[in-house]
């Protein structure tokens, strides 16, 4: 019974080890290497992940300064996201496993224009961190007025498997419309938003998949906002 109950134990560890190295190091590798030849496809209203498979879509822009930002989400009731760190990652886990809140959950990095978001912030739906509105900014350089962060905008449905590589992830809703419609409204309700303009974003997209592989439709435009409300 020793035996077997060894014998058990040792499939079962070198199954998980197998796993994590194919989704965790092996297919992401391959992943970089296939979409480095199609990198010069990407759409420039799209983030990249850090394999550099396209990501969610630019699909919300600020024009007002990181301060005013941070006042209008938080008035909003959004949460600035944590880095992604070892215990960030520990968190997260034992929020959706063990039916946690965690206001600050992390969000994984995606690229825009070669960088990291400047900014995460993130409204959970729900008790744990397993369902979320989420989006990350990117501080662009401010001329004659202009936007000076560009957004990405979408809600977290769930936790599931990335189509790519198997690893553990997020799955985003696919209507990114509403995603990013909400988190309008949750601004507009405090008072600090001036005026709504809307730009032609991604475009129109009915079968777009994001970084890990989830579906998403956009009618492609961005909304900005232009902060200085009351």
């Amino acid at each position: 019974m020793r035996r077997i109950l060894a014998h058990g134990l040792l499939a079962v560890v070198l199954v998980v080890t197998a796993y994590g190295l194919a989704a965790y190091l092996v297919l992401p590798r391959i992943w970089t290497r296939y979409d480095e030849r199609s990198a010069g496809l990407l759409r420039p209203m799209v983030t990249v992940t850090l394999q550099g498979r396209p990501g969610d879509p630019v699909n919300i822009g600020i024009v007002g300064d990181r301060a005013a930002l941070d006042r209008a989400m938080a008035a909003a009731g959004w949460h600035s996201a944590d880095p992604v760190t070892l215990v960030s990652s520990l968190r997260i886990g034992a929020s959706v496993l063990f039916d946690r809140p965690y206001l600050q959950a992390p969000v994984s990095p995606l690229l825009y224009d070669g960088h990291v978001e400047t900014v995460a912030f993130e409204k959970p739906v729900g008790r744990n961190a397993d369902r979320r509105q989420h989006v990350r900014f990117w501080a662009q350089p401010t001329l004659n007025g202009g936007v000076s962060f560009l957004g990405s905008v979408t809600f977290d449905a769930g936790i599931g498997f990335s189509r790519y590589t198997g690893a553990v992830t997020h799955t985003i809703a696919p209507d990114v419309d509403s995603a990013r419609d909400g988190l309008v409204a949750d601004l507009e309700a405090t008072g600090s938003v001036a005026e709504v303009r809307t730009v032609t974003g991604i475009g129109p997209t009915q079968d777009g998949r994001n970084g890990e592989g989830s579906p998403y439709r956009t009618d492609g435009d961005a909304r900005i906002l232009i902060l200085g409300g009351s």
